[in-house]
């Protein structure tokens, strides 16, 4: 299939094709007798894989890595593997953390159902965690060499330091 069908079927665009093809992603095409790239449709398998790393935030260097060993064929297995374990125990914890944020938001959804049913008005509420606080909060985060700073803003910048 030409790259456009490819397209059209994967969601992917020919741009994205080509890229992926380029850094190793996708095996090369063969080339038709007019040098149109001529995918098999076996291709689309691989595709939708792809996607599902993507969309569970696997690295690229990771997805390459995967590619790589996966043209290693069959003696690659058990190390394609282990990379697929350690990404599914980092999807997991993501997917845990994601739970208790959902939680949060299911109490403070019924928090604000249950104000409406009582018949307060958003002003009346006390205790808003939410509200929009005058200083930004600030976390404390170190850099690769180890230095301490704050992200977060901490005022207006002078031009100098913009």
């Amino acid at each position: 299939m030409k790259i456009g069908e490819l397209a059209r079927q994967s969601g992917l665009t020919a741009h994205t094709i080509r890229y992926y093809e380029r850094i190793g992603l996708l095996p090369r095409a063969d080339r038709d007798h007019g040098r149109q790239r001529d995918y098999d449709a076996s291709i689309l398998t691989w595709i939708e894989f792809l996607g599902r790393l993507k969309a569970t935030g696997m690295p690229i260097r990771d997805m390459l890595r995967y590619a790589e060993l996966r043209a290693g064929g069959a003696a690659t297995e058990p190390q394609r593997r282990q990379l697929l374990e350690r990404h599914r125990e980092a999807v997991r914890a993501r997917v845990a953390t994601l739970q208790d944020c959902l939680l949060v938001l299911d109490g403070k959804i019924a928090g604000y159902a249950g104000n409406e049913i009582a018949g307060y008005a958003g002003s009346e509420r006390t205790n808003d965690h939410d509200a929009i606080h005058p200083e930004p909060i600030h976390h404390d985060e170190h850099d690769a060499g180890g230095r301490r700073h704050r992200s977060g803003s901490a005022g207006p910048r002078s031009a100098r330091a913009r």
